[in-house]
């Protein structure tokens, strides 16, 4: 595992002018990266998109499709019966109607249930996230050069400086992780500044 220390900036051409700086410092080109950390739950995790299997908000819908389908095939049935009663119409009118009810009963239940399961919860998952969203500026450091790199990226304007360890292949910071809790750097940096 590779020594790797990072800081934020608001856009690209300030995280450019960290590097110069990085590099003017004598560190080289290929121990300093820079890439867009996107804003929390939208990291597309998953092949669809976003970052949770599930929604917060969709949690109840399975309960509120079940009662809707029990509502629904007594309401299609009521109906079916009533249609069977008025127009002499064959039972299997009534049975049609019964499954239509349940049917149109469960799409209701669940649409129901997902309105009401997200109440309080909603964004959940996102809220977990301590990262925010803009242009990183990692550097490959030793113990000796650590706190040099992070005086240098705090002088620039970064904010948020963290330590990690981690995977450094081919002049980028190969496992990193924007869900990952970062480990602020900034009372050590001050230190030895």
């Amino acid at each position: 595992m590779s020594l790797i220390v990072a800081a934020r900036f608001t856009t690209f051409p300030a995280a450019e002018d960290a590097a110069q700086k990085l590099f003017n410092a004598g560190f080289v080109e290929e121990d300093v990266t820079l890439f867009f950390v996107n804003p929390r739950g939208q990291h597309a995790r998953h092949p669809i998109g976003g970052d949770t299997g599930t929604d917060a908000g969709a949690k109840d819908s399975p309960k509120g499709a079940g009662m809707g389908v029990t509502l629904g095939a007594v309401a299609g049935a009521v109906v079916g019966v009533g249609i069977f009663a008025a127009f002499s119409a064959p039972l299997v009118v009534s049975l049609i109607a019964a499954g239509v009810g349940a049917y149109v009963g469960s799409l209701v239940g669940a649409m129901l249930g997902t309105r009401e399961g997200g109440k309080g919860v909603h964004h959940s998952a996102f809220h977990e996230e301590s990262r925010d969203s803009g242009v990183l500026v990692a550097v490959h450091v030793s113990p000796d050069n650590q706190f040099d790199a992070a005086r240098v990226l705090r002088e620039a304007g970064g904010v948020a400086i963290e330590r990690a360890s981690g995977r450094w292949q081919q002049g980028r910071w190969a496992d990193f992780d924007p869900l990952k809790t970062p480990v602020p750097l900034n009372e050590f940096a001050e230190k030895h500044a």
